[in-house]
């Protein structure tokens, strides 16, 4: 059961990657590359001209700083293990590309929700400043 609930979740065109794509092509700025393999990191959304890479986390399993999650009360020292892995692998991944010189963006699926385009302002002002 664990395991088909695990195949299950989605890596890619999630819905708050569509979101946030949807949010960048109203606000003027089409163009990216998603999943750019060329890029440190793998960025969710890159536009590599500009070097800015957007990565668009799952509040659970990215372990969401807004969000204030508890450990599944089940094997909590594997899904504490597991979070503690996830939460250095984006530190690592943002390190790498900044010190490529690449302008990392971290949006969280909580902040879509509850934003909506407010989720992604940050990185819109930032692209109309290199225009």
């Amino acid at each position: 059961m664990t395991t088909k609930v695990m195949k299950a979740n989605k890596g890619k065109n999630t819905k708050p990657e569509l979101a946030v794509r949807q949010m960048l092509r109203e606000a003027g700025h089409p163009g990216y590359r998603l999943n750019w393999k060329k890029a440190p990191g793998r960025p969710d959304i890159a536009y590599p001209g500009k070097k800015v890479a957007i990565f668009i986390n799952g509040c659970f399993w990215h372990w969401c700083p807004y969000c204030n999650l508890s450990t599944p009360k089940t094997h909590s020292e594997f899904w504490q293990q597991k979070f503690e892995r996830n939460v250095e692998r984006d530190q690592r991944k943002t390190k790498e590309l900044e010190d490529a010189g690449w302008k990392v963006f971290m949006i969280w699926e909580c902040r879509i929700k509850k934003g909506g385009k407010e989720a992604v302002e940050d990185v819109v002002l930032y692209l109309d400043d290199l225009i």
